[in-house]
């Protein structure tokens, strides 16, 4: 019987969470990230559907839940057709992960990674992956998952792969961070493009000895966008002779 009522609080749940934001949904909106997020046919979201409803207040509605969802819960918002509603489940795995234990911290990371496929476009990647597979990977000597991903034909989980270093990135870690991004160099999307020449910036941020170093034997292979990306901080001159290649 007990376990009966459990599933009746999970659905009752999730039924008050999507009528909340149901209730803040803007149609006007949806139709902007509709067409901001690529949303059309062909394009690398199509299909995906917007409620309306912008990051900050998804923020808050994820704060007021975090402390009553379970990984049941957080399912059932991955698996909507509703963008927000996927955002939302990640958000909240994000306010659980730091305050949890390790043993918890496992569970949130692994079923991070059994549900890549619902985590489906570059913000819900950036949003998370650096605040659950990163901590959780950076404490681990084995991080051979990351270099599976990152040769996924899911360009998700190629993305998740090298967003999860930015957390290695900010306690001053490169190393893998630079081997990934030697490994995606030759990354076709221009979404990949984007996030690596983003960590090479974050990286020069830190240290911009290595970035040169970096650069002085790939820049002449890089893809235009992920150069413009990783040179954005550097003086003009070295911007100039980088972009003259």
């Amino acid at each position: 019987m007990a376990l009966f009522y459990f599933f009746d609080y999970t659905f009752y749940m999730y039924t008050q969470i999507a009528s909340e934001l149901h209730r803040l949904k803007n149609q006007k909106k949806a139709k902007d990230l509709s067409w901001f997020f690529k949303t059309g046919k062909g394009e690398y979201g199509e299909g995906d559907k917007f409620l309306g409803i912008v990051v900050p207040k998804l923020r808050t509605v994820a704060q007021k839940y975090v402390s009553v969802t379970t990984l049941i819960d957080i399912k059932k918002l991955l698996i909507s057709p509703w963008h927000e509603m996927r955002l939302l489940g990640l958000l909240i795995l994000t306010y659980k992960y730091p305050n949890a234990s390790k043993s918890e911290q496992e569970k949130i990371y692994k079923f991070y990674l059994q549900n890549t496929k619902y985590i489906n476009n570059w913000d819900l990647v950036d949003l998370s992956a650096y605040k659950i597979t990163g901590p959780w990977l950076f404490t681990q000597k084995d991080k051979k998952i990351l270099y599976k991903l990152a040769k996924s034909k899911n360009i998700w989980e190629r993305r998740i792969a090298v967003l999860t270093t930015f957390y290695f990135i900010k306690q001053n870690d490169f190393t893998d961070s630079l081997k990934l991004v030697q490994t995606l160099l030759t990354d076709t999307h221009d979404l990949m493009h984007k996030a690596v020449g983003w960590m090479l910036r974050e990286i020069g941020k830190r240290d911009q000895k290595i970035l040169e170093q970096f650069l002085s034997q790939n820049y002449t292979q890089m893809p235009r966008t992920m150069l413009r990306y990783a040179i954005e901080r550097l003086p003009e001159n070295k911007k100039r002779f980088y972009m003259k290649k």
